[in-house]
């Protein structure tokens, strides 16, 4: 089954999407959606060389995205005010670690998204020596503030979201 339907969740979204996007439900559609749903998944295996994301809590995500959308807004706000109202000798642009703990591909890429869409912070790059994010953020007020917010707002439902929960045997 999975040979030929490897995400089989996304394969019936695209054909629902299909047939929202045409507002019709003629046997047509039903069968364009279908050949839809199959082939692109399986055209876009070689694009996923960790396999498709598996979603463990689902509501945990929405979560992460409501937060995540306020913040942006938040954000972007604070931002505009800095470059408005501000001298730029005032502000304090800065490089910092902040240690991970995420491992998954996917909810890494997810972090990647959610800090790069965010105005004021950039990733700049995973230290995989020390499994460590470097972070610039525009207007740097308090290191430990960053690596908290990081840490408990975004990596912590993330890891929710993609990680297997880690049993007691395994942290020895």
């Amino acid at each position: 089954m999975k040979r030929w339907l490897p995400s089989p969740a996304l394969s019936v979204s695209l054909m629902l999407m299909w047939l929202m996007l045409n507002g019709s439900v003629e046997p047509a559609h039903w069968l364009l959606g279908g050949v839809l749903g199959i082939v692109a998944p399986l055209l876009s295996r070689p694009l996923q060389p960790h396999g498709y994301a598996v979603l463990r809590k689902p509501m945990a995500l929405v979560r992460l995205l409501c937060f995540s959308a306020i913040e942006i807004v938040r954000s972007c706000i604070n931002v505009s005010q800095i470059i408005l109202m501000r001298r730029a000798v005032r502000v304090n642009s800065q490089f910092i670690r902040v240690p991970l703990d995420l491992r998954s591909p996917h909810g890494l890429a997810l972090l990647s998204c959610l800090i790069n869409t965010t105005p004021g912070t950039v990733w700049v790059d995973l230290l995989p020596a020390k499994h460590e994010l470097l972070l610039h953020v525009f207007d740097l007020h308090s290191e430990a503030w960053w690596v908290e917010t990081i840490k408990t707002r975004y990596e912590r439902p993330i890891m929710e979201v993609f990680e297997h929960p880690v049993s007691r045997g395994e942290l020895s």
